[in-house]
């Protein structure tokens, strides 16, 4: 493994202009699927920003006592799909009425809104099935008088979940392809200029696993080198973009670590697909 590391170290310096091409050709490759992933991203971000609005409201009905909205808020709130709720008042519910739609402030009269308890949900429990088995266990309250929590619109942003993780799924996967196809080009082209050295070796013994670590080696630094600069070119234009256009989040260290490591998992899964295709040619 050693002398595999040292035939890897030394393929750079032998061909430090045809390595340079390839770890750039590897970057923007990598850039592009950056690209996307921060696209995918913001755009998780947004749906799990609307997915917080995801509430149930339960109206009670007039005279409800005091007492039992406090035991149907205790056993609400212990759900396991419930995050929080809340006792609304009806001067709270008026207070809220007018702030959110104040050109209509004269129209909301004091008593005109009931008590109500609003729930929200757990992340992973947004979704119209659980959504409606939530709202429909609180119906069995005899002083609930109606549960609403727009159940089209939750329908509606559910489905939009649903579409976006297929797409970003596929386009994922598809950049990957390409990425790993052209590694593997870049790694053709090392594996054609060094044809008299492998044959030589071929010669004196050396078996195919001993000839491809070092290539193997190779495509994974060069997809980790690849994958720093695609890295920082995402943040360079995530930056340009923030400040022409508008903010938009970043990947946090995790995914900046996993992003890197996925670009030497795509070198090396690049290295081991021309390889194995072209060594028995050279």
């Amino acid at each position: 493994m050693r002398l595999a590391w040292r035939e890897a170290v030394m393929a750079f310096r032998r061909a430090p202009m045809l390595n340079a091409l390839s770890i750039t050709t590897i970057a923007f490759s990598l850039f592009a699927f950056g690209l996307f992933g921060l696209v995918a991203l913001n755009m998780s971000q947004a749906l799990t920003r609307l997915e917080d609005r995801v509430e149930i409201r339960a109206f009670l009905g007039d005279g409800t006592a005091s007492e039992a909205a406090a035991t149907a808020l205790g056993d609400i709130t212990a759900f396991p799909e419930v995050a929080s709720a809340a006792l609304v008042t009806p001067q709270q519910a008026l207070d809220r009425a007018r702030k959110e739609l104040g050109e209509f402030n004269d129209v909301f009269d004091a008593g005109l809104l009931p008590s109500s308890i609003d729930i929200q949900l757990k992340p992973g429990f947004r979704d119209p099935e659980h959504v409606r088995a939530v709202a429909a266990r609180i119906k069995t309250y005899d002083f609930i008088e109606d549960v609403r929590f727009g159940e089209e619109w939750v329908e509606k942003l559910h489905q939009i979940r649903n579409i976006a993780t297929l797409a970003g799924t596929a386009l994922g996967l598809t950049f990957a392809i390409v990425a790993v196809i052209i590694i593997g080009s870049t790694i053709r082209m090392a594996i054609l200029a060094r044809a008299r050295e492998i044959a030589i070796m071929r010669l004196v013994g050396a078996t195919d696993s001993f000839i491809r670590a070092p290539f193997l080696i190779e495509g994974s630094l060069k997809g980790t080198l690849g994958g720093v600069l695609a890295l920082l070119l995402t943040w360079a234009t995530n930056e340009i973009i923030g400040r022409v256009a508008f903010s938009a989040a970043f990947f946090d260290l995790r995914l900046s670590i996993l992003g890197i490591f996925a670009g030497a998992l795509i070198g090396l899964g690049g290295s081991a697909f021309s390889v194995g295709r072209h060594l028995r040619d050279v």
